[in-house]
């Protein structure tokens, strides 16, 4: 389903855009470039389940919950601004890093729209989400210095106006602020995460882009996951070392392989088409990812207990 969306901007955000891809040697902005993958899901993932896994379960709850907010309201609000990526619009605009991989760089529905930056609102909101969780001092200082680098990266790269994401800094924190104050004052998980799953499921009538539902999917996924967990598995976390890195590779691994092993009852061509049912076919395969990581795969751990055991 071919989408087409709107064009604006302001004159200064091209020209400030032009002139750092002129100005900026190639070898810069491949390396700005990198960083972007600190906004993006699987360095999410991997932050989550670390925290959630081995270190502080109860604290990766908080944070994981911020984060998919963040990447199932950021989409809606794209889905209603329809603001087309600045590549697609300006010819001295080159797009230097894909959001979907593989993609066709002009399908919008695979590209997603681009106000606000989901990644600019990713980084933001995961730093501020740890400095709120752990109250660390040198966590305040990465939390200013990392979403700015992420966020002169998608400008560099083309995918971003400035003010996208001016904006996704500033949303990434608010959602952040105002889920972890729900957190405090709704003592009733049920209550909690089914207020935060009715405010996500509007987008289902509206969204047509793959941001949202890849969101929704990995937000279904993560509130079972911690249904079952909380009834069924309960399991613990660990001060070792080696079995910290353990748990974080292998539910990388169960995630990643998990989602593309359910891509193949599936034609590409399917998968590719941006088509309602493809779309929730994406939502269901993201959903049971996250909730075999979060839910299932924690149920290894008891067997594992003796790897690296120390006195």
């Amino acid at each position: 389903m071919e989408l087409i969306g709107n064009t604006f901007s302001f004159p200064w955000e091209v020209e400030l855009m032009s002139w750092l891809q002129n100005s900026l040697p190639e070898s810069v902005i491949s390396a700005l470039s990198r960083l972007s993958f600190f906004g993006e899901e699987i360095f999410l993932v991997a932050v989550l389940g670390f925290i959630y896994w081995s270190y502080d379960k109860q604290a990766g709850r908080r944070l994981g919950i911020s984060l998919l907010m963040i990447n199932v309201w950021a989409p809606m609000i794209k889905n209603v601004a329809l603001r087309r990526r600045p590549y697609m619009d300006h010819e001295q605009i080159t797009l230097k890093r894909l959001v979907e991989k593989g993609a066709d760089p002009m399908d919008i529905s695979a590209q997603g729209y681009s106000f606000p930056s989901q990644h600019s609102a990713n980084a933001a909101g995961l730093l501020a989400s740890l400095s709120m969780v752990f109250k660390k001092k040198w966590l305040g200082v990465i939390a200013v210095l990392l979403p700015l680098l992420v966020g002169v990266s998608r400008v560099a790269v083309g995918a971003h106006y400035p003010t996208d994401v001016m904006f996704g800094w500033i949303f990434g924190v608010l959602v952040s602020v105002v889920v972890q104050a729900l957190d405090r004052k709704i003592p009733d998980r049920r209550i909690f995460y089914g207020l935060l799953l009715l405010t996500a499921l509007p987008g289902l009538f509206f969204c047509r882009s793959a941001d949202y539902f890849t969101g929704l999917g990995l937000l279904i996924g993560f509130v079972a996951g911690v249904a079952v967990d909380d009834k069924y598995v309960r399991f613990e976390n660990t001060k070792s070392l080696v079995r910290r890195v353990l748990r974080v590779l292998g539910g990388a691994a169960v995630f990643l392989a998990l989602s593309s092993l359910l891509k193949l009852p599936f034609s590409k061509d399917f998968l590719a088409g941006g088509t309602f049912p493809a779309l929730l076919v994406r939502c269901a395969r993201y959903a049971i990812s996250c909730f075999v990581a979060f839910a299932i795969y924690p149920m290894v751990f008891k067997y594992t207990a003796k790897i690296g055991k120390t006195a």
